[in-house]
Formats: structure tokens, sequence, C-alpha cells
């Protein structure tokens, strides 16, 4: 039997409600802030990856899935969305009828992680990015509209993280201080930190393995390094959080995984699954857009992992589990066709229905009701039909009604009505 590739899933019938519900609430809320939808390719140029995210980075470095195709060049399965978004901006000249613009874009990104649990190498994002507003109110508006997001999902143990990772002007002196205490340590950095303590010291802050980490905790705050700038800008970020009611942690550890952040960076981290792990993160890309040859253009983004938030809402959404709002059990060959005829109206009209086509009996449909989680059963039969009246039996309470089987649409929608 052929199988599954390693890291990759099925999304089953049985999980689809919570992706749909996300999908749902997240569309909704991005359209009520005024984003529209971008759909984006599965497969870009290796160099649009090697130049946004950096070569320096896990992701180009281990992750990603390349492979040259049958001229020869290099292509990438994406690991990431913004490059492609970014990409699609500048390619189509979006800018030029207004240069600020708001997308939002839902699909699979492709990893070569270790594959654990909540981790897959096809996974799910849901993405946002805003470009031509260097405001920092719009930091805290998009920052707002991503925790109102997990606020409508219910998601109870949200935490906002926050940090600035300055701009081209103040970062220089922060990296100097950083490298001298990396070059101090430099023994007890893993074998990918000390290489990257040359390269890129940054990364060394996003490093995973414990010895860094602890090193890690004596480095010094970027934060103590922003320029005048950077500073009122992400005092400005903080103020219009904490004015909209979002509580946050500053995170001088926080650096995400990319080299394109500038400015304000942010995780929603969760404990839901165990240990406290991010769900959700971003933050500013002002160069990006001038790096891959578009404009200079200031950016914000981010990314929600969508298989985790799954993970989370399956906990405690009961709601996704319900079966059909009515279960047609038609016992007879009369009845049956008309259980057909009932389970098709009623399916048009947005009412749930579901029915058996065997012809089995009243003991073995009862069975199958129980089976879907049907909240009602209509029993009709061949007798029924003649007397003109059905039985609706509700599953929970055990309690049976006799219904008309004239005008029978309309008496079980008002059933179903008087239940809500």
């Amino acid at each position: 039997m052929i199988q599954l590739i390693k890291g990759f899933k099925d999304i089953l019938p049985e999980e689809i409600g919570y992706w749909q519900k996300i999908e749902k609430t997240a569309i909704n809320i991005f359209e009520n802030f005024g984003f529209k939808e971008i759909r984006i390719p599965l497969l870009e140029k290796s160099e649009l990856f090697q130049k946004s995210i950096g070569e320096e980075t896990d992701i180009v470095e281990k992750e990603m899935y390349t492979f040259a195709d049958r001229s020869g060049d290099l292509i990438t399965l994406r690991p990431e969305a913004t490059a492609s978004v970014v990409r699609s901006y500048i390619q189509h000249k979006m800018y030029a009828s207004d240069s600020v613009r708001k997308f939002y874009t839902i699909g699979p990104m492709f990893r070569r992680e270790r594959p654990q649990k909540g981790r897959y190498r096809q996974f799910y994002q849901i993405n946002a990015e805003v470009f031509g507003v260097s405001s920092p109110l719009i930091d805290a508006q998009i920052i707002f509209m991503l925790m109102s997001i997990f606020f409508e999902l219910s998601v109870q143990d949200a935490t906002l993280h926050l940090n600035s990772l300055g701009c081209p002007k103040c970062r220089p002196s922060y990296k100097k201080a950083l490298l001298d205490l990396l070059e101090s340590k430099e023994e007890n950095l893993c074998q990918d930190c000390k290489r990257r303590s040359q390269n890129n010291p940054l990364r060394v802050l996003d490093c995973k393995v414990d010895s860094c980490r602890n090193i890690m905790e004596t480095a010094p705050s970027i934060i103590d390094f922003l320029c005048e700038e950077c500073i009122n800008h992400f005092q400005s970020v903080k103020r219009a959080l904490s004015d909209l009611g979002i509580e946050f942690l500053i995170d001088k550890r926080l650096v995400r995984g990319l080299d394109y952040y500038t400015r304000t960076t942010f995780e929603i981290q969760t404990g839901a699954l165990g240990a406290q792990s991010a769900v959700a993160g971003g933050g500013r890309y002002d160069g990006l857009v001038k790096t891959l040859g578009g404009p200079d253009e200031p950016a914000i983004g981010f990314a929600i992992g969508f298989d985790r938030l799954v993970e989370i809402i399956a906990l405690n959404d009961e709601n996704l589990k319900k079966g059909p709002d009515i279960f047609i059990a038609g016992l007879g060959d009369l009845a049956v066709y008309k259980a057909f005829e009932l389970s098709s109206i009623l399916s048009k009209d947005n009412i749930k229905a579901e029915m058996d086509f065997s012809g089995k009996s009243l003991k073995s449909l009862m069975k199958r009701a129980d089976k879907l989680n049907a909240e009602n059963v209509l029993i009709i039969g061949d007798k029924e039909l003649q007397e003109g009246n059905a039985i609706i039996r509700n599953m929970k309470t055990k309690e049976q009604f006799s219904v008309n089987i004239e005008n029978i649409i309309e008496n079980i929608k008002e059933y179903l009505k008087n239940l809500k």
C-alpha cells in the first residue's frame, strides 16, 4: 500500500470543520479591516527566498525544498508567503495605482524540518501584509487585528511578545555588542552559532540549543541600542496597543527566523498544547520591497500557524462535532423515496439533512443516526405516509413528536427553529 510521504498529512473530514471555522473567522476579520485576498504560486525561483529570508537562516541553509527544473533553473517550494507577496506586489506594479495595499493569503508552505506533533513538512499559514504605511499605528492595528482573530476563536491564553529590531542606523552598534559577548563565550556555542556569530550574530538569539540559550540570557537588549527614531516608533506602538487594551510582554530575545525584519517584531505564544510555543508572528520589513527590486516602500505583516491553531481550537470546540440537524429514517420503498425527496429539499434550504438509502430496519437506522451524531430523527414509514403523520425524535431528550406530512417541509423547519 502506498502511504503518505513522511512529514505530510491528510486533512480528514472529521477535522475539516475546524479548518473551515478558522478560515471563515480570519477572512471576515481581514475584510472588515480592508484587506483583499491574493493567491500566490507554490513554486518560485530559489533566488527570491535566498535574497529575502537570508542565506544564513536555517530555512535557506537546511529546510527549503529546492531542485532544478528541466531547464536547469533552481526553483523552490515556498517556505513562507511574504517574499512571494512582495514579488507579486513589485512585478505587477501594484504600488503604481495606490502604494498603500493590504493583502491576505491562506495556503500551504513547505520546509524539510524534523516532523513532530503540530509541525509538518507541508504546513499551512494564514498571512496578512500591509505595504506603503510607515506609521507605528499600523503596527498596532495589525497586531490588534491578529489578536481579534484569536479572541473570536476563543483562544484563552494567547500572549503577545513584542520587541524592536531597530533599523540599519542603530543595528550595527548592537551587533558589535552582541559579537563581543559571543566571542567571549565562543567555546560554549554550538557549531552553527560559531559560524553564524561571524556572519549574522542576531541568528544566535534564535538558537534552540540549551548552551546557546543560556548565553543569550546575559545578552544585551537591542532596545537599549535603538536610535531616537526607532525608540519613538516603538513607544508609539506600545502606547497604541495599551490604548486598544492589548497586553504585551517585552521579549528582548525575540528576533523571529527571517532576516528581513526591522523595527517592530512580535509573536503570539500559547501554552494550550503544553510547552509555551508560538502560534503566530510577524513584524516590519521596511527594506524588503527595495531589496527585491521595487520602490522603497515600508511594509509589515504576520503569519498564523494554521495546523497548530487547529489543534488548539479542537481542544475546546464541541460545536464543530455536531452532526446533521435531522436524519430521515425511511421504512419501506415509498418511505425511502420520500426520505430522499425531503432530505434533498431540506439540504437545499440550508438545513443539514441526512438519510440512509439501504432500507434497513428502524433499529439499524437509529444506530446510523446516532453514529452521525444527528440531533433529530424523522421516522417515516409506508404506513405513516398513508396515515399522514410522521414522528420526530429528539436524540438528546429522547422525546418524540408527531408531525403532519402535509406541508412537512415547513413543519420540520418550524420544529427545528423552535429548538434554537
